[in-house]
Order: structure tokens, then C-alpha cells, then sequence
């Protein structure tokens, strides 16, 4: 080992002031409690689960260390809050509940917008027939997925789904009551017991909070199971919607429309408008991005032109801004000076003065 040899590692779980980080080589690697240098506190670093992380002060026998700097980064997700993530495993139950094309849609587009990879992984298709899994196979591919088939109970699909997540960093998305848990636990085998570490170190902290923690997969990978993506908004730009669009965006890629800004409505020689399955779920969520747009700038403007203020009575309000110098009171004191520079000159003066204007 050199002197210049700095122990890196991942974290996999942050909660409060503490972090779990698990030291190279993985998977077989210690696991340490690890807190931050005030440094990184103070020049405002956060760390995030997935984040590289160089390590100082190792205790192994403790179990501890301190985390004195931050790798760059490769991609970030801000909600749920998690770094270097490679791909979304989507997952959706084909029956109980049963699966709808728009809220399957609206999660889609949601994965779509993060930029990362997709993986959309459908549940408990031992309680479906065989027709209806081929009509959803079919639907599926029209808009440009390839999904894959699980079922948990009869151990269906999962060598598939594990080579889809080896030796990458997966965030876990869906509804509640799709089968997430149950997948996680069964994806995991034996190795769920040594992620369980992860949890107990990091009660040590008061704070016992549910948060974002990265589960090591047997075949390598790291899989993110997230609390925070059940309910997904739409929050990208309008301009760029299409584009979470596998078939819209497959269109686009062909040809241009007319018009750069193009929203794909009613604007002549748009290659995207016309009758394709899942344009009146590209219109209705279009509206919805634009008004949350909306929302956004009016805030910004109100904010812009209004400033929060105290009163005496201890409550606080929102008055207009002064946006011109003209409109605002001058003090005693430049009055003063004002009125004593023109007692100190002499007519003439203020003529020459006056004529400059």
C-alpha cells in the first residue's frame, strides 16, 4: 500500500449525520458508520446514497471512519435522493391490482424524464392468462418496452431480471401493493441478512426515519429501494415531454418538426401529432406539465416584484418592491447636504449649474 493510497467506498445508506459506506473491493468488503468532515459541511457537499466516497480515520474494529471527500459525480436524482444511478427498475403488478395503461403511462414518462436507463419489471403474472399477458406484450412493444415477466411465488422471470441488474446501481420505483418488497426480498436470498447491518448501525443516530438505502445483489449490482417515488410528478419542460415518449421520440429522431418549440398540438407539419395509442396521454399530461410551469413562474414573478416584511405586531407580509430610485423617500440627511451645497453658492453658480441641463 502507497502513501498516497486513499480507501474509497459507496455509500449505501445516509440517515441524519450518519452513513453507511462500503469499502472496495465489493462485494465482500467491510461496512462502515462513517460521519463527514465539517469541511464538507461547511462549503455545503452533501452526501447522497450511491455517492463515492473517500475515507480517512478507518477503525475496523469500530466499524467506523470519516468521510473526507466526495467523487464527481455521474448522474443525480434529487427525489429520491440518490447518485451515480445507472437505470429505473419500474415495477408494476399485471394483476391484484390490475394494470392500467394510464397510470402505468404516467410513471413511465416519470422514469423517461430522469434520463437514466429503463427497466419496466411486471409482477405476478401467475395470476394472469396467457392471452392478456400476450395483449400487454403487444401493447408494450408499441410503445417501446420490452418488459420483463415475474412472478415471486413461482420463481418465474428472476434469472432475467438479475442479469438486467448486474454490476449497475438500480433505483426501485412503483405503486404500493405491487409486490416491491416481496420482489426486493427474494432478488436479495441470503444477502438480506448482511444488509440488515446497514439499518442497525445506522439506529445509532437518533433519528430513525425511513431512508433511501442500496442493497447489494448477489450477481454484483446495487439495487436502491426508494420511499419516496410512489407518487411521481410531471415536472419537465414542455419542449422536452415528447421526448419521454419512446415512440415519440423515435419520430422525432427521423424527422424534424416545423417549428423548434413545436408542443406537438395543433402547429402545421408536426410529425408527432396524429394517432398513435398514447398521444391523448401525451395531451392530458402536456397540460399538466404547462400549468405546473405556469405555477412556477408566477411564483418567481411574485417573489420578484414583492418583499416579505415584518411588522410590529410580530406577523410578517408580502408589500411591492420600490423598483425606481425616483420613488423612494430621501433621508434628513441628504436633504441637508442638498440644501447646504446651494446656500454655499453664489447665484452665478447655480445659473451655470441650472444651464447644464
Amino acid at each position: 500500500m502507497t502513501d498516497d493510497y486513499k480507501p474509497i467506498g459507496t455509500v449505501v445508506a445516509v440517515q441524519a449525520n450518519y452513513y453507511g459506506v462500503r469499502l472496495d473491493p465489493q462485494p465482500e468488503s467491510h461496512l462502515l458508520l462513517c460521519t463527514r468532515r465539517t469541511r464538507l459541511k461547511k462549503i455545503g457537499q452533501k452526501v447522497m446514497v450511491g455517492d463515492r466516497v473517500v475515507v480517512e480515520e478507518i477503525d475496523l474494529e469500530q466499524a467506523q471512519g470519516v468521510i473526507s471527500e466526495v467523487l464527481p459525480r455521474n448522474t443525480v436524482l434529487e427525489r429520491p435522493p440518490v447518485a451515480n444511478g445507472d437505470q429505473i427498475l419500474l415495477v408494476f403488478a399485471i394483476e391484484e391490482p390490475s394494470l392500467e395503461a394510464w397510470q402505468l403511462s404516467r410513471f413511465l414518462v416519470k422514469a423517461e424524464s430522469t434520463g437514466l436507463e429503463m427497466c419496466l419489471c411486471l409482477n405476478k403474472t401467475d395470476l394472469v392468462t396467457p392471452i392478456l399477458r400476450q395483449q400487454w406484450q403487444e401493447t408494450l412493444e408499441k410503445w417501446g418496452y420490452e418488459p420483463v415477466w415475474v412472478s415471486v411465488s413461482g420463481a418465474d422471470g428472476i434469472g432475467e431480471l438479475l442479469s438486467r441488474l448486474r454490476d449497475k446501481i438500480t433505483i426501485m420505483a412503483g405503486l404500493s401493493g405491487v409486490g416491491k418488497s416481496s420482489l426486493l426480498n427474494y432478488l436479495l436470498g441470503s444477502a438480506k441478512q448482511r444488509t440488515g447491518e446497514v439499518s442497525g448501525k445506522l439506529q445509532k443516530g437518533r433519528h430513525t426515519t425511513r431512508h433511501v438505502e442500496l442493497f447489494q445483489l448477489p450477481g454484483g449490482g446495487l439495487l436502491a429501494d426508494t420511499p419516496g417515488f410512489n407518487q411521481p410528478d410531471l415536472d419537465c419542460e414542455p419542449s422536452q415531454l415528447a421526448y419521454c415518449f419512446p415512440e415519440a421520440r423515435k419520430m422525432l429522431e427521423s424527422r424534424s418538426c416545423q417549428f423548434n418549440d413545436c408542443l406537438h398540438r395543433d402547429e402545421p407539419n408536426c410529425v408527432v401529432r396524429g394517432d398513435w395509442e398514447r398521444y391523448e396521454h401525451y395531451l392530458e399530461f402536456l397540460d399538466e406539465v404547462i400549468a405546473l410551469q405556469e405555477t412556477l413562474q408566477d411564483s418567481k414573478d411574485q417573489q420578484s416584484t414583492l418583499k416579505l416584511k415584518s411588522r410590529s405586531s410580530g406577523q410578517s407580509g408580502y408589500e411591492p418592491k420600490l423598483e425606481s430610485k425616483k420613488y423612494r423617500r430621501y433621508s434628513r440627511r441628504e436633504k441637508h447636504q442638498s440644501q447646504e451645497k446651494y446656500e454655499n453658492l453664489s447665484l452665478r453658480d447655480i445659473s451655470e449649474e441650472t444651464e447644464e441641463y
